[in-house]
Order: C-alpha cells, then sequence, then structure tokens
C-alpha cells in the first residue's frame, strides 16, 4: 500500500514495510495499526530495501482474495531468507482463519494478529524481532486499547475517508465466513464515530464513506432499535462535511425512516449500495438471505419513487452450487428488468467450513465463470445506456487529481463511489485542487465513465 510518510523527531527508528490487501474494511484496520507505530520505536515505509520488518494485512474472502494474501506472504518469505527482512507479522483474516497453517506451512512468519488484536502489532513486531524469540507469537484478544478508538494514520485522499461504524455480522449467509472470522455485529458506540468522523473532516475530508458489513443494522447490539438516519443526521451537522455515501445496506433492513432520511437530507447522497447477490427465490433461501425476488423488486421500486434520482449499486453471485442454467436465464431477465445503476458480479467461491461448501452439485469453474461474464455484459449495456443519458445534464463534482498531459480533471460525482465505480473527466480552464467541488455539464460518455465541462452559469450563481 502507498500511504503519505509519517512526520518523527526521531532518527533510529526501525523501519517497516506495511502491506494492505482486501476491503475497504480491511484498510482502515490497517491505517489504525500504523497510526499505533506513529507512536512507537516504528516508523512505516513504502520503500521495500530499507524495511527491516514487514506486516501484512491479509483477506480471506473469496478464493481470489486468499491467493493474493497467501502470494504477499510469500514473497516476504524468500525476502527474509535472503537476509533482506528480519521479521514478519501476518495480520487481517486469513490471520485469524488460517492461523494454524500459517504457523505450519511458513516458519518464516514471526507473529499472527487476528482481527480483534488489531492494537497489539506494536508489541507484534516488538516480539517477532526480539533475538529471544523461539517460535512464532499469536496475537488474537485486543489489549488495553481495544476499548478505545485507536489513531487512524490515512493512507490515501484526505478529502473522501471511510468510516466504519460497526464490525462484525449476524447474518450467517451460506457462503460467507466473515460471522466465524470477524465475529458478531457490533455497533461502534455513536460516541465514538462522530469523535472519528470530526477528526477526518478536520484533516480535510469532504466526503465520508459509511462502511460496515452491513450499515443498516447500525446500533440495534447497543441501542437496541435501528440507528442509522440518526447518525446521518448527525454527522450532517459538522460544518465543512459535503457529502455522506453509504455501502452495504441489505435489502431487508432498509426503513421508510432511512429513505426519508437519504430523501430530505441534503448531504447524504442520493447513492446506496444494496447487496442482492441473486434473484431467484431457491437460491436466495440456500444462501441464507432473507429476501425474495419480489422483496427486491418492492424496495428498489420503493426507492426508485421516494428517491427518483437515486444510484443503486448492486452485486450477484454466479454459479452458486446447484444453480441451473434456467436459473441463471432467468436472473439476466431480473437484470434487464431491474435496470440497475451500477452492479458487480463475482464468481462463487467454495469456501472451506462454510454450508454452502457442502452442498451438490457444485458448478464447474469454466461455468461459472461463463455465468459471471454474461450477467456483466448484460449489466454493461444497461450501464452504457444509462450512461449516455445523462448528456446534458448537471451534476456536482468533487475533483480527486489531474491528468496534465491531457489538460482534463478526474472528478466523481454522487454517482460513483471510489475504485468500484466511474469516473467523470473533466475540461475547465480553472485551476483546480482535489476536493474542490464544481458544477460540471456532461458533455458524453465513455463506457462507464462521464465527460464533462463546467457548468459557468450555475457556479458563478452559487457563488
Amino acid at each position: 500500500m502507498k500511504y503519505r510518510e509519517m512526520k518523527t523527531t526521531k532518527s533510529k527508528k526501525t523501519k517497516v514495510l506495511f502491506v494492505s490487501l482486501g476491503c475497504d474494511k480491511n484498510l482502515i484496520d490497517s491505517e489504525e495499526m500504523l497510526g499505533a507505530l506513529s507512536d512507537s520505536a516504528y516508523l512505516a515505509t513504502n520503500e521495500e530495501e530499507e524495511a527491516k520488518a514487514a506486516v501484512v494485512n491479509t483477506c480471506c474472502f473469496i478464493d481470489d482474495a486468499k491467493k493474493e494474501s497467501i502470494d504477499a506472504i510469500l514473497t516476504l518469505a524468500e525476502k527474509k531468507r535472503s537476509g533482506s527482512l528480519k521479521a514478519i507479522v501476518v495480520a487481517g483474516c486469513l490471520a485469524q482463519r488460517y492461523r494454524e497453517e500459517i504457523l505450519t506451512e511458513i516458519p518464516e512468519v514471526d507473529a499472527v494478529v487476528g482481527t480483534a488484536a488489531k492494537d497489539m502489532i506494536v508489541k507484534a513486531l516488538d516480539e517477532a524481532l526480539s533475538r529471544r524469540k523461539k517460535k512464532t507469537q499469536v496475537f488474537l484478544q485486543a489489549g488495553e486499547e481495544g476499548t478505545r478508538r485507536l489513531k487512524r494514520a490515512q493512507t490515501g485522499s484526505t478529502h473522501s475517508a471511510y468510516l466504519k461504524i460497526a464490525e462484525g455480522c449476524d447474518k450467517h449467509c451460506t457462503y460467507c465466513v466473515i460471522p466465524s472470522v470477524r465475529g458478531p455485529y457490533t455497533s461502534v458506540p455513536m460516541e465514538r464515530v462522530m469523535e472519528e468522523a470530526r477528526e477526518l473532516v478536520r484533516q480535510g475530508a469532504k466526503e465520508l464513506i459509511l462502511i460496515a458489513q452491513e450499515v443498516t443494522r447500525y446500533g440495534t447490539d447497543l441501542y437496541g432499535e435501528k440507528k442509522l438516519p440518526e447518525l446521518l443526521n448527525m454527522l450532517s451537522l459538522i460544518k465543512d462535511l459535503k457529502w455522506i455515501r453509504l455501502l452495504y445496506c441489505y435489502p431487508e433492513e432498509i426503513t421508510q425512516e432511512l429513505i426519508d432520511t437519504m430523501r430530505d437530507n441534503k448531504k447524504v447522497l442520493h447513492y446506496i449500495d444494496m447487496p442482492i447477490q441473486h434473484s431467484e427465490d431457491r437460491i436466495l433461501k440456500l444462501m441464507g438471505r432473507r429476501t425474495s425476488g419480489k422483496d427486491i423488486e418492492r424496495i428498489v421500486r420503493r426507492l426508485r419513487k421516494e428517491i427518483p434520482d437515486i444510484c443503486i449499486r448492486t452485486t450477484l453471485i454466479a454459479g452458486f452450487p446447484t444453480e441451473t442454467e434456467e436459473e441463471h436465464e432467468r436472473e439476466l431477465l431480473f437484470i434487464r428488468k431491474m435496470k440497475f445503476d451500477r452492479l458487480g458480479v463475482f464468481a462463487y467461491s467454495r469456501e472451506d467450513g462454510t454450508p454452502a461448501a457442502r452442498l451438490k452439485p457444485q458448478i464447474p469453474s469454466r461455468t461459472k465463470k461463463k455465468r459471471r461474464d454474461e450477467l456483466m455484459e448484460a449489466q454493461q449495456e444497461i450501464a452504457f445506456r444509462k450512461a449516455k443519458k445523462r448528456r446534458g445534464t448537471v451534476l456536482s463534482a468533487m475533483v480527486e487529481g489531474a491528468i496534465p498531459e491531457e489538460d482534463v480533471y478526474v472528478c466523481r460525482t454522487y454517482l460513483d463511489a471510489p475504485e468500484v465505480d466511474g469516473l467523470l473527466f473533466l475540461s475547465t480552464e480553472k485551476s483546480l485542487e482535489s476536493g474542490d467541488f464544481l458544477d460540471v455539464r456532461i458533455t458524453g460518455a465513455h463506457g462507464y465513465d462521464l465527460i464533462g465541462e463546467e457548468d459557468v452559469k450555475k457556479n458563478e450563481s452559487a457563488q
């Protein structure tokens, strides 16, 4: 991972290479571990050749993520064997789930840090670099810092930041290992969320992206009721905050109160990430999902009626065990009928220890990939048509950066979450900086991306 070098007045700190893999929730864990390093005898570095130790924050959600994590560990193990590294610490989901295999099969690993023990990263590095260490150290429980909000060292842009409002999950979908790795659903107390939000905005964040395994259930464990609408209203009172974006809202948990808040609160973007995973009732039941195809249709219609310009992103799993060709064909029809604004598709990944892994028949890899590609092709046609229809409209855009050689700025609108959605390429004579906002008239589209120019009249009238 690339991050801003941490300032320090000490010159003899031990340099640590930090590799962060997986989702945005994992990224926050990495930033909190980096924050812990900043107050220690260690200094994070981007340069491999300077590092005396390395930390890998791993992911194990699907096969591709596991492979990426294992490959990263093995690459570092080779560096340790060659003498360029003195210690390796493996943290995160893979470390939590496969700690015994890591201890047995990769002897170069000096310490393992589970998902609940990220505040122990400094101690893990101390143990890993200790000459007295005789065996790999394992940290699975939080230390004293575990009950407090950990300091974060942001690794990306300062103008857009993720805000984790809960950890773990209680849904127990049959294909998913998250509950066994991350534990039960645990909301972050509202005062801690607000404290972190204010700090992120103080550091320059104009957009806060709320994340959890499921943000819609926020507060149910602490307060006995869903508190997301209240949290959104409290966050909107932060003066310099412009945008609040919601990711990972399960359809069955979306309430009228939440819809009302999204519609009426001007800082809450008309964007929602609502994973549905499938459209066929039989498959949804096998997945352990708590909706039906009709339920999904109803909530989509409701959202679009109440918030006509809402952008709905969703995800699907292709080739779930026992899925027939007829069910796949009906899912294609469902996509064309619902016309989601954004959609991602994963080929089903068979995860050891999950109920879905025992289902028969399992779908061959080639078939899973073929079905995934067909679903994405159907969605691509929809997304490209929707992008072209944006021509002539005016959207508020946030500047992400620039491409100097092409004389354009790279921006995002409310339609686009970082990394997963499209971009807006803007031509303007203005000198802009990352985090600036302006109104843009859409002049065209290229695939998923939009092309635009500054709407001078609207920007001048707003001043």
